[in-house]
Order: C-alpha cells, then sequence, then structure tokens
C-alpha cells in the first residue's frame, strides 16, 4: 500500500473512527460541518482466524457535542445484555458488501502466517435537502448507518435544533439501524430529504434536553462539578487560538512576546494556583435565556391530552418577559396560560413552530442573536473539547460557579434516573447479564473480537458511572438498606440492580486478618483478582462487575448480582471453595475443569486440602475463593482477594525463616493486616527469572555432557529439544497443555526408544544379517539409551537448581493457601509441600533482593521518570513492587545523591499516604452538616504554618449534642454517623503530624524526621502546593481555585467557603483492546528496526482499532496519537505531526488531567511541533504552561525541569531575546550538574547552548570558558577523535579569533583615544534551522540525510537479518536515551536540514515508548 494513503487527511479521519456516534471535523470560516469518511488501511494480522474474508467493522463515529451531556445518546434500545450486544452488533456489523482480498505472507523466523487484508471502504457524497435552509452535501461510508447521519444533523450549525425528524429516500423512510450499502440505489449525488415527524411525549422530553445542552455547551459546569462525563481542557486559552489557524505562519520575531510571566522564571519561590485554570475570554457564553423549566401545569389534563397537548414550559427571556409554551404532537407554540391561570389555548399573535429554538427565535430577539453566537463558539470548538470522556475525571480545584436554574439537572437530581438514563422509562438495568451476555460474544476473527470488546467497554464503563453514583448516594442517606435493622456498619444495599457493602469487618469474619483494617484493604484485593480472571478471559467461566468506591473516608463495594443469590442462603449457593477461610471446603468438577485453564497463566498451583469432615479436596485457587452456579446456569468466581501469593515479608510466623538479604532490611515486619499479597507482575516477574536460570543451568549441563564425552549433533539437538518441552510447561500458556501423567509414563519407559526394538518387528529374513550389523544396532541403542539419560539428567538438575515444582519440567506456580492459618493440608512435613512453601519465599525475597534494586538501578540511569506520586506509585507496579515497601525504597535513594528527587517525591508520597489513611477514619465521624468545616479543619492542621487552627462549627452545632439517643435510633437507618462527635474538631497539628510520624513508620518502616508542614518543607525540600495537590486527589477534595497563604502564623490558611465539593475516588477494571495493543506493540518493533513507513502503518491501524473499541476519547488513543506525531516530525511531516500532538494533548487533559505528569509531556511535544512549524509564540507559551504544571506539580529542583529548560532556553535564543535565554540555559546546566554529574554528555551539551548564547550578545570569554568545558567532556568520554570533539575544537578556534579581533579593536580604540567608540557587533542571530537542529537533539531526535534508495538497502539487509536487525544494523540508531545520543549520531550541516526528510529517533521520555 503506497505511504500517502496513511497520511495527510487520512491520518485525521481515522482519529475519529471508532466513537459511540458520527464523526464531525469542522472546515472553513462559516463553522459548517463536513462527515468525515474512515480510513481503512492494511491491515497485518498475525495468527488470526482470517483465512476467509473478513470484513472490517464499521466506524463508530464521536459522540457530537449536544448529546454529550448525560447518559442519553439515543441509547433506548440498550433494554438488557442480548440487546446491548445487538447494539454493539449494530455499530461494529461487518459489511458483505464490501471488497475484502486476503493473501497469506510467511514472516522469517515466524511461528504464525501474517496475512495482510485490505479493506476498501467506499465514500460518496450525498446531498441533504432540509427544511428552511439550502441545501448540502455530506460525505458519507458505504458502511455507516442511517443513524450516523441523525447524529451529524443534530450537531451540524444551521440543523442542530431538529430532533424528531426521520430521513427519506426517494419516498420512502430509512431505518435508523440499516447501513447505507443495503439501500438500494442510494449512491453519489442522491438526495436524502429531512421530514419533519409528530412528536410524543418522550421525544418532546429528548427534544428539551437537546435544547438544555446546546444552551448549556460551553458551560464549564459539569466538568467542575465532576458530572455526565465532562472534563478540563485549557490548549486553546493558552495558545489563543494559534494551533488552530495553520495558515497563519508566525515566522516574524518582532511580533513574538517572549516574556514569560514572573512565576516561570528559573528561581521564582510563588507558586500560584490561579494560572492552573486559565480563564478564557470566551469562556463566559452569551446568556440565551434567563429560565426554560418544565411547567407547574404539567401534566395536561384528559380533555387537552385530546387536543395533542403532550406538556407544558415555562420560559423566562433575556428581556424579562414571561411566556408559557405547549408541546403539541405538531410542535411547539406560546399558550395563554400564566403562572396564576391555566389557559392552554394558542396565544394571539399565534407564534409556533417545530422545534423549540425556532419558536424562541420568533419571541425573543436577544435569544436569536446570541444562540447565534453561540453556535458559532461551539461549532469552532475542537471536536475533542466536547466529546464525553469514557470514565469520570474530577479535578481538584473549581472556581466559585454561579449556580442557575436548570429543570434539567433539578429532574435528574430528584427523580430515580434508574431507567430514565438510557430513556427507558420504568426500566432498570440488568447490570449483570449486560457485563456476562457481552462476554459471550463471539471471538474467533478480527471483526467479531473488535465488536466484543467494544460491547465489554461500553457496558463497562456505564456500570462504573451508575456504580459510582449508586454509592455517593449509599453514603450520603439517600439509599434505603435492605437490612435496615442491622447497625450500620454492617449494612448493604441494592440501588439500580447493583449490590452495595461497606467495607467494615462484619461479624469478626476478619478478626483473624486484622480486623476492620483488613476488611477495608479485601474490596481492593478483590478487584485485582478480578482483573486478573478478567485478563485470562476462560470461556465458561464468570466473574462480577465488581467497582470499589472510597467516599467521604468510607469503602463501598459495587457488585453485579448473581441471578438467584439472593433467594437462598449462602451455604447452599456456594458449590466450590470456603465461606469459613478453609474450614468447610467444597469442590466441583466444573469448576475444576475451568479453573484449570486458569492456572498456568496465573501462576496457580492446583492443590489439595483437608475439610472439617477430614476429606482431602481439591482446588485449583485459595480457598477464599467460591463458586456460585447462578440461576442463569453460568459459573461465577467471587472472593477473589487471595489470588497471589501471600507476601511472606509482613507474616510473621512461627518457625518460617526468610531469606538473608530480607532479614538484613528487618522482615519479617507485623502489618496491619494479614492479607498483604504479591502484584501480579511480580508473580510473572519471578517466573521469567526463574526461566532465564533454568535455560542457563541447563545450557551449563549440556556444555559440561558436551566435554565429558563427545555427543554428535543428532543427539544434542534431541536433548535440546526435550529441554524446551519441559520448559515450556509453564513458559507457553498458549500451547495445548502437555498431560504431566503421560510424561511421566514416558520417562518411566524411555529405555523403550521410540522405535520399537527391532526383534519385535524383524522378520526371519532381518534376523539373519550379518552380526556387524546388529553390533552397530545395539551401539545405537545404547547411544540412545545414554541420550535420554542426559536429557533427564539435565531437566533435573535445572528443576532442582530453580525450585521447580516438578523434577521433570518447569514448573513454577503458588500455592496461595501455603501459609494460611485456617487451612489444613494433607502433608504439611512433606517435601512437596516444604518446596511450595520455599517458593513463596523465593519470590517474596526475589522481590527485595532483584526488584527493589532494579529500581534503583534504573533509577540512576534515568530510565524511569517520577515527577508525582501517581507516577512513582506506577513505576513500583510495573516492578511488582507493593507501596508498602516505599519506605525500604526510599532508603536506597537516600543513599544516592543523584537520586534526591526522587527521593523528595517519596518521602511526600509516604506523607500524603499517611494523611490519607487518617483522613478516612476522621471523616467518618464527621455529621453532613460539618463536611467542609472538617476537612478545612484538616488540611489546616496538615499544611498550615497557623498553629492553633480552629474549625469553623455551625451556629447550632452546640444544641445538637444533647441529642445523642434520637440520633443513634436515626443512625440505625444511614451508614454515615449522624451522632454528633467532637473528636474531629479536636484535631491539632501537633496530633496531625505526630499521627502521620507514627502511621509512616507503622505502615513504611520509614523514620520521619519532621513534625510540623514548615520542618518537612525544610527536611526534605517539599512544597506545601504539591503536598496540596497529592492529598486533594488522594482523599478527593476539591478546593477553591485561589491563592492560599500557607505560611502565616496569625490566620488559618482555609476556611470551610474554601471547599467546593468532595469527590469519589473509584477503582475498576480496565478493559483492554487486545488486536489494537498487539498492533500498536508491532509497530513500536518496527519503529525501533529502522522501517518507520511499516511501523507508521501499523501504530495508525491501531489507532484505528482502538477507537473501534474505546470511542474517541482514551489515555492509549492519546499514547498512539503522540507516537503518530513523532512519526510524522521525523518523516517530513511537521504539519501533520503538529495536528496529531494538538490532538493528544487535548485527550490528555481531558482523560489524564489537566496538570497529569503525562499532558505535561504532551505540551512539550506540542511546543517543539509548534516551532518546526515557525509558530514561535505559541511554542514559548506551550513551554512556559509545561514549566508552570512541573513547578506546582514537582517544584524547580528535577532534571525533567533541565530538558524544559533547555528548550525555553533554545526558542528565546531563536528570537534574539539572549538574556531571558541564558537564564533558563544556566538553570538547566546546574540541573544537569546535579542529577547527571559534572562529566555527562548533557552537561557538555548545556555548555555548548551557553557559549552560543553567550557569543551571540557578544561577551566571548564567557563563551570560551563554556565551550572549553564542552571540549574537555567530549575529550575525556568520547576521546579526541570522534566528531563531536572536533567540532568542539573547531567552535573553540572560531570563538579565540572572535575574541582576538575584538580585543585587537578594543586595543587599537585605547590608543586612538577617547574620542573613538566600539563599533556596534555585527553578529547575526542562529537561523531557525539550527536552533531546530539543537531542539530535536534536546529532545531525543536525530535527523539522518538518507536518500529512498539507501533507506530501501538498509530495510533490505534488515530483512535477511531477520529478528537479529535491531542489533546487527549499524547504520541507523536505536531509540534510546535522550541527550546521550549526540555522541554516536552524525551532525546534519544547517544547509542540510531542509533535506533530511528521514530518520530515526532517540526517544527522549519513556512515555513515547510506553
Amino acid at each position: 500500500m503506497e505511504q500517502t494513503d496513511m497520511t495527510g487527511d487520512s491520518v485525521v479521519r481515522n482519529d475519529n473512527s471508532g466513537s459511540p456516534t458520527p464523526v464531525q471535523e469542522e472546515v472553513g470560516d462559516e463553522g459548517g460541518i463536513q462527515k468525515v469518511a474512515k480510513l481503512v488501511g492494511s491491515v497485518k494480522i498475525e495468527g488470526a482466524d482470517s483465512q476467509q474474508p473478513v470484513p472490517e467493522p464499521n466506524s463508530a463515529p464521536l459522540i457530537p457535542e449536544s448529546q454529550q451531556n448525560g447518559h442519553h445518546v439515543n441509547n433506548h434500545h440498550d433494554q438488557n445484555g442480548k440487546e446491548v450486544a445487538k447494539a454493539a452488533e449494530d455499530g461494529l456489523a461487518a459489511g458483505e458488501g464490501g471488497k475484502v482480498t486476503a493473501e497469506g505472507e510467511k514472516a522469517e523466523n515466524s511461528k504464525d502466517d501474517q496475512e495482510v487484508i485490505v479493506i476498501q471502504d467506499m465514500g460518496f457524497n450525498i446531498k441533504v435537502v432540509a427544511p428552511g435552509i439550502e441545501p448540502f452535501e455530506l460525505q458519507v461510508s458505504s458502511q455507516e448507518m442511517v443513524q450516523e447521519i441523525h447524529q451529524v444533523l443534530m450537531d451540524r450549525e444551521d440543523t442542530c435544533h431538529r430532533t424528531c425528524f426521520s430521513l427519506q429516500f426517494e419516498g420512502n423512510v430509512l431505518d435508523n439501524f440499516a447501513e447505507l450499502k443495503n439501500i438500494e440505489g442510494l449512491q453519489e449525488g442522491s438526495v436524502l430529504k429531512v421530514v419533519e415527524e409528530p412528536y410524543t411525549v418522550r421525544e418532546a422530553r429528548i427534544h428539551m434536553r437537546h435544547v438544555r445542552d446546546l444552551l448549556k455547551s460551553l458551560d464549564p459546569a459539569d466538568a467542575y462539578n465532576g458530572m455526565d462525563c465532562s472534563s478540563l481542557s485549557f490548549l486553546n486559552v493558552i495558545t489563543e487560538g494559534d494551533i488552530e489557524m495553520k495558515k497563519r505562519k508566525r515566522n516574524d520575531s518582532d511580533s513574538v512576546d517572549c516574556t514569560p510571566p514572573d512565576y516561570v522564571m528559573p528561581g521564582a519561590k510563588d507558586r500560584p494556583i490561579l494560572p492552573l485554570q486559565p480563564m478564557s475570554k470566551d469562556l463566559k457564553s452569551p446568556q440565551c435565556l434567563k429560565v426554560l423549566t418544565a411547567s407547574g401545569w404539567n401534566p395536561p389534563p384528559g380533555n387537552r391530552k385530546m387536543h395533542g397537548d403532550l406538556m407544558y414550559l415555562s420560559v423566562v427571556t433575556a428581556e424579562d418577559k414571561h411566556f408559557h409554551l405547549t408541546a403539541s404532537t405538531r410542535g411547539f407554540f406560546v399558550n395563554q396560560s400564566t403562572q396564576e391561570t391555566f389557559n392552554p389555548k394558542p396565544a394571539s399573535p399565534k407564534c409556533s413552530a417545530h422545534s423549540l429554538i425556532e419558536l424562541l427565535n420568533q419571541i425573543s430577539p436577544v435569544f436569536k442573536r446570541n444562540f447565534a453566537t453561540l453556535q458559532k463558539r461551539r461549532v469552532n470548538r475542537h471536536p475533542f473539547e466536547r466529546i464525553a470522556t469514557p470514565f469520570q475525571v474530577y479535578s481538584w480545584t473549581a472556581p466559585q460557579m454561579d449556580h442557575t436554574i436548570d429543570s434539567v439537572r433539578a429532574e435528574d437530581a430528584y427523580t430515580s434516573r434508574l431507567g430514565y438514563e438510557e430513556h427507558i422509562p420504568g426500566q432498570t438495568r440488568d447490570w449483570n447479564e449486560e457485563l456476562q451476555t457481552t462476554r459471550e460474544l463471539s471471538r474467533k476473527n478480527l471483526p467479531e473480537r473488535l465488536l466484543r470488546e467494544r460491547a465489554i467497554f461500553k457496558v463497562h464503563s456505564d456500570f462504573v458511572a451508575a456504580a459510582t453514583r449508586g454509592a455517593m448516594a449509599v453514603i450520603d442517606g439517600n439509599v434505603m438498606a435492605i437490612n435496615p435493622g442491622e447497625e450500620a456498619k454492617m449494612q448493604m444495599f441494592i440501588w439500580n440492580n447493583i449490590f452495595f457493602s461497606l467495607g467494615f469487618d462484619v461479624k469478626d469474619h476478619y478478626k483473624e486478618y486484622g480486623g476492620d483494617y483488613a476488611a477495608y484493604i479485601a474490596p481492593s484485593n478483590d478487584l485485582k483478582g478480578v482483573r486478573a480472571y478478567n485478563g485470562v478471559d476462560i470461556e465458561g467461566l464468570y466473574t462480577l462487575g465488581t467497582v470499589v468506591i472510597d467516599y467521604r473516608g468510607y469503602r463501598v463495594t459495587a457488585q453485579s448480582i448473581i441471578p438467584g443469590i439472593l433467594e437462598r442462603e449462602q451455604e447452599q449457593s456456594v458449590v466450590y471453595g470456603s465461606i469459613d477461610f478453609g474450614k468447610s471446603v467444597v469442590t466441583n468438577d466444573k469448576y475444576l475443569e475451568l479453573l484449570e485453564k486458569t492456572s498456568k497463566p496465573l501462576k496457580i498451583l492446583p492443590h489439595k486440602v483437608i475439610n472439617d469432615q477430614n476429606e482431602e479436596v481439591q482446588i485449583i485457587s485459595s480457598v477464599e475463593c467460591k463458586g456460585i452456579v447462578g440461576n442463569d446456569g453460568r459459573y461465577y468466581v467471587l472472593d477473589l482477594l487471595r489470588t497471589f501469593p501471600p507476601d511472606v515479608n509482613f507474616l510473621p510466623m512461627e518457625g518460617e525463616e526468610l531469606s538473608e538479604e530480607c532479614k538484613v532490611l528487618g522482615f519479617p515486619r507485623k502489618h496491619k493486616h494479614r492479607l498483604a499479597c504479591l502484584r501480579q507482575e511480580l508473580v510473572d516477574a519471578f517466573a521469567e527469572n526463574r526461566y532465564l536460570l533454568f535455560m542457563r543451568h541447563a545450557a551449563l549441563q549440556l556444555m559440561s555432557i558436551r566435554q565429558k564425552k563427545a555427543t554428535t549433533v543428532e543427539e544434542e539437538q534431541k536433548i535440546s529439544k526435550r529441554l524446551v518441552a519441559a520448559a515450556q510447561g509453564l513458559r507457553s500458556p498458549d500451547l495445548p497443555p502437555k498431560d504431566v501423567h503421560d510424561l511421566d509414563k514416558n520417562e518411566t519407559t524411555e529405555e523403550d526408544p521410540n522405535n520399537p526394538p527391532p526383534s519385535s518387528t524383524t522378520t526371519e529374513s532381518d534376523s539373519q544379517q550379518p552380526s556387524s550389523e546388529s553390533k552397530e544396532i545395539e551401539t545405537k541403542e545404547s547411544r540412545e539409551s545414554d541420550v535420554d539419560a542426559a536429557s533427564r539428567e539435565v531437566i533435573n538438575a535445572a528443576c532442582r537448581a530453580i525450585g521447580s515444582l516438578s523434577d521433570s519440567e518447569f514448573d513454577v506456580r503458588f500455592n496461595p493457601d501455603v501459609f494460611s492459618p485456617g487451612v489444613t493440608h494433607p502433608d504439611p512435613q512433606g517435601d512437596q509441600f516444604r518446596k511450595q512453601k520455599q517458593l513463596v519465599k523465593d519470590a517474596a525475597a526475589f522481590l527485595v533482593s532483584h526488584q527493589i534494586g532494579g529500581f534503583v538501578k534504573d533509577c540512576l540511569e534515568h530510565s524511569i521518570t517520577a515527577i508525582d506520586g501517581q507516577s512513582l506509585c506506577e513505576a513500583l507496579h510495573d516492578r511488582g513492587i507493593n507501596m508498602r515497601y516505599l519506605g525500604k525504597v526510599a532508603d536506597l535513594l537516600s543513599q544516592h545523591n543523584l537520586l534526591e528527587h526522587i527521593h523528595r517525591i517519596s518521602v511526600s508520597e509516604m506523607i500524603c499516604r499517611a494523611a490519607k489513611h487518617q483522613f478516612k477514619s476522621y471523616m467518618q465521624g464527621v455529621e453532613m452538616l460539618c463536611l467542609s468545616a472538617a476537612v478545612s479543619h484538616f488540611l489546616n492542621c496538615l499544611l498550615s504554618t497557623f498553629s492553633n487552627p480552629h474549625p469553623q462549627l455551625p451556629e447550632d452545632f452546640g444544641l445538637n449534642m444533647n441529642k445523642k439517643k434520637k440520633n443513634k435510633k436515626r443512625s440505625r437507618h444511614y451508614p454515615i454517623a449522624n451522632h454528633v462527635d467532637r473528636e474531629w474538631a479536636s484535631l491539632t497539628p501537633q496530633d496531625m503530624w505526630s499521627n502521620i510520624k507514627a502511621e509512616v513508620k507503622e505502615y513504611f518502616d520509614f523514620n520521619l524526621t519532621c513534625d510540623s508542614s514548615d520542618s518537612a518543607v525544610e527536611t526534605y525540600g517539599l512544597q506545601k502546593t504539591s503536598l496540596l495537590r497529592e492529598i486533594c486527589i488522594k482523599c478527593g477534595v476539591q478546593v477553591l481555585l485561589r491563592e492560599y497563604n500557607f505560611d502565616s502564623k496569625h490566620r488559618a490558611t482555609f476556611t470551610e467557603e474554601d471547599i467546593i465539593n468532595i469527590f469519589p475516588i473509584v477503582k475498576h477494571v480496565n478493559p483492554k483492546a487486545t488486536d489494537a495493543y498487539h498492533f500498536f506493540q508491532s509497530g513500536q518493533v518496527k519503529i525501533q528496526q529502522g522501517f518507520l513507513k511499516e511501523g507508521f502503518e501499523l501504530i495508525n491501524e491501531a489507532l484505528n482499532l482502538f477507537n473501534n473499541v474505546y470511542g474517541a476519547m482514551h489515555p492509549e488513543i492519546a499514547a498512539c496519537l503522540r507516537t503518530l506525531a513523532r512519526l510524522n516530525y521525523i518523516l517530513g511531516d511537521p504539519v501533520e505531526a503538529l495536528n496529531n500532538q494538538q490532538k493528544a494533548v487535548l485527550m490528555s487533559e481531558r482523560v489524564l488531567g489537566i496538570d497529569h505528569p503525562n499532558t505535561i509531556t504532551e505540551y512539550v511535544h506540542l511546543a517543539l511541533y509548534c516551532f518546526a512549524n515557525q509558530q514561535v509564540s505559541a511554542a514559548l507559551r506551550l513551554m512556559y504552561r509545561a514549566r508552570y504544571l512541573a513547578l506546582v506539580v514537582f517544584g524547580e529542583d528535577h532534571p525533567e525541569m533541565a530538558l524544559y529548560d533547555s528548550n525555553i532556553g533554545l526558542i528565546l535564543h531563536g528570537v534574539g531575546e539572549i538574556d531571558l535565554s541564558l537564564r533558563f540555559l544556566d538553570n538547566a546546566l546546574e540541573l544537569n550538574r546535579k542529577y547527571h554529574g559534572q562529566r555527562s554528555l548533557k552537561v557538555a551539551l548545556n555548555h555548548h547552548l551557553l557559549a552560543r548564547a553567550f557569543s551571540c550578545k557578544g561577551d566571548f570569554r564567557a563563551a570560551l570558558m563554556h565551550e572549553r568545558e564542552t571540549y574537555t567532556i567530549y575529550k575525556s568520554q568520547l576521546g579526541e577523535q570522534h566528531e563531536k570533539t572536533k567540532d568542539s575544537s573547531e567552535c573553540l578556534k572560531h570563538l579565540t579569533q572572535q575574541a582576538v579581533v575584538l580585543q585587537r579593536t578594543m586595543n587599537e580604540i585605547y590608543k586612538s583615544g577617547s574620542q573613538a567608540t566600539i563599533p556596534p557587533l555585527q553578529i547575526s542571530p542562529p537561523s531557525a534551522s539550527s536552533v531546530l537542529e539543537l531542539i530535536n537533539i534536546i529532545n531525543g531526535i536525530v535527523f539522518l540525510p538518507l536518500s529512498q534508495k539507501d533507506l530501501d538497502r538498509l530495510q533490505q539487509r534488515q530483512q535477511v537479518l531477520g529478528n537479529l536487525a535491531e542489533n546487527k544494523v549499524k547504520d541507523m540508531p536505536t531509540i534510546k536515551e535522550a541527550g546521550d545520543q549526540e555522541s554516536s549520531a552524525p551532525k546534519v550541516p544547517e544547509e542540510d536540514d531542509s533535506k533530511a526528510t528521514k530518520a530515526d529517533t532517540a526517544e527522549a521520555d519513556d512515555g513515547a515508548a510506553r
């Protein structure tokens, strides 16, 4: 396929190909919306079932803005699981009419065939005729549905006011769910007519909601309030729209405003919060109406229903006129009713229209004018600013918002939204049926897998939203318990077909495991188990939909309900596992069969336990895992809290010795609970490590055999094959499982060769062969016997060396019950059980000795860039290190001066986590009346310098103290503590920090040497703004967007008015797009091998598949867009790179947060592409924004800041702002010296940049000093002959000559007397191309001027080398750490810069590599 098919506009189309509703791109100056056809590129599928033609799944486009607020996006057909699946099928249905060809190609050294499937999607233009406007053309795809054209028209500026219409073709009404290719006669140039249809009550309500959404489309209130999957984005406010105007390229540096805000300058001490959310001039949308609400005269009386009245509305226009409107079957009209009098007859003169917008245009000139303005602004916004995100993102700051009248919002809040959210009045969704039905969808080929994964993701995101709302309602006391007579902590709830339970130890269930603390941690462990079993995805084995919500100090577990579970006792329901932690255990053959399939991928060992009747019971999970067969016949597993082996480092037991490295670090340590488990990442890393040891040990054994006796090549191959077969016992779960019994049987009879002995098969003539031949046969038998013995010896020795549970194959699996106190094992003193215990101990030792050390080593090599608590947590979890080890990690980090920044973040994280633990118990004693006062008091005690803060108590607070009896009665009905408890009000800063120190010591085993926020700042270099951000994000607190004075000794920092909201912290499973992820990884590998175009195509296709599964917004799509932007840039298309990176920034802001670490990185990349597109002003504003966000998140003392400052300094240098440039470059030099060492290549490059800047200023002495440093470092690190050293030497000579000329001129002036003047220095600023070249190097991009012939020759060579290409090809550099590549990268002359359209990349950040 030609490269041109994958670039340009096609990338734009491909971006928007996978969300639930039609895609729109704004084009032209008039704000018209053109439907963008979907690109379908070449798809390479490895191992897919594509022997038959595979149709392309239909593109599912973006949600129009008009439908984004709320969960009512025409999903009225999603009434149960089967209909959800049907809906997904409609959206992803494979088309029979698409032209599909498939040709297989077998890759060298590949086990699977690769098949190229080219799917051609026929795009064409149709003409749409709508009432009241000129006909217009619309580009559509043959595989789209009619429904998608509906959505486009409802979002288009001139047709958005219509919702109740049909599309007709040649007089026939089109079915909404029909694909265009199936409509007979529809072709290029066909005319579709928009026909207004009669309203029903339902359609009238939908229309009113749609009008409300249009009027609120620019209002950020939903984003601040964390509602309806709205979230914030400030990119276009920062750039002031420059990026959108691609034709207007700013090339003249004179017009560039380069001055950074004071708080962004190096050395600035202030960390203001207000710039976090910059206010746009256009942020306040024009007021179209004062009030639009349902009238109090609803519903229409019977006689008016027979006249067609559906509902009544009340309107107050911007001119302050009051109108009462009637929604009838034919449209809307003004009636004669008033607030006091009901008169439904039409007003005179008659005002009527089919749509509400048209009617309001007639009765209010201000509405007509302002609505037109609003529409223009709405359609000019980027689609990614308007689409709903799949999961809610909350902001930790918010301005004071005006609260306006909104009847739709009021209806949503105070009527039961259970069914109405999807327009299914009177019905609730059966979440369990939907979740399980989508998992049962077929997955035989790519289209079916896409359909299935998309349905799973859609239902899951809806379930998470519903569970979050339900959990908040439960904690707020708005849901009745199903056991109201019980104590508050023991109550359970059902809301919207979701079961809710609280994180307390009910009936001493967890008494032996840590009581309430164990009960609090169990749901989180259970969620990890659900995630693991969902990842294995065994057909026929089902898990519950599970969401864990932390809100107001309470932990709520939300689960879908197994059919029939509420109708019977638990003892009757459980057919597998134990309900009492191992005392009574039952098993089930069907469950054993299903769980056997999970044994290898999850590394769970099938084992036997003894139940209370002294019977041996076989299980393949922990005993707590329960199997329940629902009334629907499905096999469910639940209570998966101990899916992974226990962490013996936090499980002290008598008579159990740990390894020496664990003992040295003080393990085992007593923890707050006994449910500490190892992470799945650690289990996988440990098994991988043992596998490598197994193969290494076997290789050494083979070498010793070869040395002892000569073996033939054939015999060695035979031993190697048996070794590989034994090693793959657990290595490749995708292979058919081997029968261990057969293997043992083979081994016991291995004396008999595979070929039967000659005596049993020879005829009489054979037996009369010469005796010499008989001797040869005997010799052969003997040698084969030796080979069998040798292979057994090699495998047995390797198994023993790595602690394999089997002597005949590599078997590293864990018995999760091996240290469970209530479980009885058949042979606790036996050798096999001892091996099982040792393996668990070895895994814990591996974490301490290997993973933690490896993490610190990676930090020293700068392959980990942690810039806040979340990124540190992710880095640790990726290596399987639990956060309870953070104290040990911090101790190791403190031994390295180069890791001061990560040590600082680690201490900050421990303080914030300890404060969060305290916040949990603190908030449980607070009644709703005092929530804001309690939260502000908590923050004052934590962060304020003021030593004696007093909470602002409500006026009647003291009066309630005498009502304990009454309130205790009330508390039975609510999970929250309604009795008044003043304990929270007596908290002092001293108490707070004393508790934090104790918690950090107990939980993390770290000695905190500070006893107040001020001493923490002084001792560890922390920032109070960063601490506030972390604690707000962890506890779900939203504070007022204003500047806080933390250092006042006379007044508290926070008041109760500063606490805007409390949000839930939601944990859930993230369903994955497996095929898309495979394409993305394959594309990354291709890029690293130098096949840039092939990599581009694979990642482009990954983007297409991600869109099909996730919709338009998802973090993985942002990663795809970032990588595509980098490839666009490298392949010589900076305009398209800018376009893709802009989308990546918008998406990162929306789905991750405006100050998330990834968002900061995206801003830096976008600034680079802006500069390459000569948008210097926009590039500077983006870099200032990135630096400001970094200052708020982690402060100035961090190696990442050196990268940002180098970029800013270079751009300022390029526009002639030398003095400003020097300040940033100086700071970058100091940071690189501190964190990379005096002799680092990064430091050398910084000296060179400073030398350039000083030379432009005319200060040749300073320039010479810095360039001399550059030369010294290059000479010592690279040698005198290296190109970089030679370049620096030339630069030194040039600077010396300039300095000599200047000095000579000065001397002549001094000699000639005081009358002479120094002529102005003729120094030209550096060219844009030379600045861009240096910016590329700093950001890890090295351009190589290769011709297409050179590139083709390199690629042919790599194809010959196959899988070894990455290591063998010397001509093109591979991806490595930024800044260090300058040692080997050839320098590109300035005049050749424009020709360098082919390149390889040395990534500057690990984000793109991910």
